[in-house]
């Protein structure tokens, strides 16, 4: 039995989900590893990567009628067999040893007398997972630029300030539990593992249209069930994706939209959009910065939305 079930889910990208998949072969614990591939939506080459080549790993693929990224995860989730998840995206490459670090982040921690234990000398000996995996954590692994891209100061900025990851917000968290107060800030699907129950009891949202948030709402139900959220930043994962200025700027516009339609239904979400953050977005969109440049995309995204 696997111990592991990574859910890809993928639209249109044949060429770099191939190298997604070849480095999950590569893994320490590729033994333990089941992967469940989601297209959304069919695409002729993707399908003929599973028809035309097989892989050392357990391998399901299935397609969907075009949705989202949230609706394929939902569905990949309801194929695994695995007593964890590993959300991923398709753009995403494990280093060797991040599978293996996640299986053992799940296993270390236990509560005791309403605190957290760690257990790994307990478990010192022990194959893992399986019998010794405690339910009520989720595990957040390191992501960066694939350094093999040419990164731009779009890029470097975005890493640097939050909008695209905000690890260094958390950095003195590696290793340890983040508050629960920020901790659905910080539930990143692109690199993501948690109890396979825990998954399929709290499904994403299947009616977010928009890229952007569906994974922080989720990390909001998860939190107010009860859930904790261990930074295990030796699972690391490169992010081999390019973005152009003119690319992360629509980004930020379309994240200025979804974030006015997931307020619409997720009362939570207004706190995002309050009139002092919308007031201090507003001062700082005037420098000509890379901030103000992106906070004027976001904010156009807003008034569009809210035209609608």
């Amino acid at each position: 039995m696997s111990s592991l079930s990574i859910i890809i889910p993928t639209h249109r990208r044949a060429d770099i989900l191939a190298q997604c998949l070849e480095h999950i072969e590569r893994q320490t614990v590729a033994d333990q590893i089941e992967v469940i591939v989601v297209s959304d939506g069919h695409d002729d080459k993707t399908a003929e990567l599973f028809a035309k080549k097989t892989w050392r790993m357990p391998l399901q693929f299935l397609e969907i009628e075009k949705s989202q990224q949230g609706v394929a995860r939902n569905r990949g989730v309801e194929r695994a067999s695995a007593p964890l998840v590993l959300f991923v995206g398709d753009d995403m490459f494990l280093a060797p040893d991040a599978c293996e670090a996640h299986v053992c982040a799940h296993a270390q921690w236990k509560m005791e007398n309403g605190k957290w234990k760690n257990t790994d000398e307990e478990n010192k000996g022990i194959h893992y997972p399986l019998s010794i995996i405690h339910s009520r954590v989720a595990v957040l692994g390191f992501v960066t630029w694939d350094p093999s891209l040419e990164i731009n100061s779009v890029m470097r900025w975005l890493e640097e300030s939050g909008w695209q990851f905000g690890y260094p917000k958390i950095r003195k968290y590696a290793g340890a539990f983040l508050p629960t107060d920020i901790q659905a800030d910080f539930t990143y699907t692109s690199h993501i593992s948690l109890p396979t129950a825990i998954a399929r009891q709290f499904p994403f949202r299947e009616d977010a249209l928009l890229y952007g948030w569906e994974d922080i709402e989720w990390g909001m139900r998860l939190r107010d069930a009860g859930v904790h959220l261990f930074y295990e930043p030796k699972a690391k994962i490169l992010h081999h994706h390019h973005l152009t200025p003119e690319q992360s700027l629509k980004r930020m516009e379309t994240l200025g939209q979804s974030v006015v339609r997931m307020a619409n239904v997720v009362p939570e979400f207004r706190k995002k959009i309050a009139p002092w953050k919308m007031m201090i977005s507003r001062l700082l969109s005037l420098f000509p910065t890379t901030d103000g440049v992106h906070r004027r995309a976001f904010l156009r995204g807003i008034r569009s939305a809210r035209n609608e």
